[in-house]
């Protein structure tokens, strides 16, 4: 299968052990897999709900206003 952009780098058994991205033409494409590489790395750390965040930017905020 020939991807314009994209080359795989193959070992001398020919299996596929890299690849080359062209950026100018899949930047979209690195972004996804970065995005996804940093998930993966962080899937073990301690999450945070979506209401606590919500008090971190408020206290903030209050803090920011009061001067």
């Amino acid at each position: 299968m020939n991807m314009p952009g994209i080359e795989f780098l193959i070992d001398r058994a020919g299996r596929k052990k890299a690849v080359l991205i062209d950026l100018k033409k899949h930047k979209e494409l690195w972004e996804d897999l970065y995005d996804a590489y940093i998930a993966h790395r962080r899937r073990k750390e301690p999450r945070t709900s979506l209401a606590a965040v919500k008090k971190l930017i408020e206290a903030k905020a209050k803090r920011k206003a009061r001067g």
